[in-house]
């Protein structure tokens, strides 16, 4: 979605797409000038034990802007990114994010789970694939 969809994230799902009231609420909850963290985000689909894609239909269904990346890639005011490219990549780094590549992109999720798995900064991940020229995408709440 671009800039110009702003606020018609609804959209993106077919007509009669619905959510769960008690998900909803929580959303609701922790809304801010009409954004969400992606933290808080997680925060909610660990709290309701549902899949962060279903924290993001919600979202989007109640055209919710998605805000603070935990990669650094979106949702940071004056800037596009936070996240610089790394000056140097570990080769065992570099092996893992090559291994979780799905049609030549690193899936959200696994930059999550590599930087977790390692003990890092998930934004860590981010600089390396940034430094290895690798997108990730998609986005477990669908943002992009």
């Amino acid at each position: 979605m671009t800039h110009l969809d702003k606020g018609k994230y609804d959209k993106k799902h077919p007509e009669g797409t619905t959510v769960d009231e008690g998900l909803k609420k929580e959303i609701e909850q922790a809304v801010r000038s009409n954004n969400i963290a992606c933290k808080a985000a997680e925060k909610i689909g660990q709290k309701m034990n549902v899949a962060l894609a279903e924290v993001g239909v919600g979202i989007d269904l109640l055209n919710i802007n998605i805000v603070q990346c935990q990669l650094g890639l979106f949702g940071f005011e004056g800037n596009e990114r936070k996240t610089p490219a790394a000056q140097t990549v570990a080769p065992d780094l570099e092996k893992a994010i090559r291994g979780a590549l799905v049609g030549g992109r690193l899936p959200c999720a696994g930059a999550w789970q590599i930087a977790d798995s390692r003990g890092m900064k998930r934004k860590d991940v981010c600089a390396a694939c940034e430094a290895l020229n690798i997108k990730i995408k998609p986005c477990q709440l669908g943002a992009f």
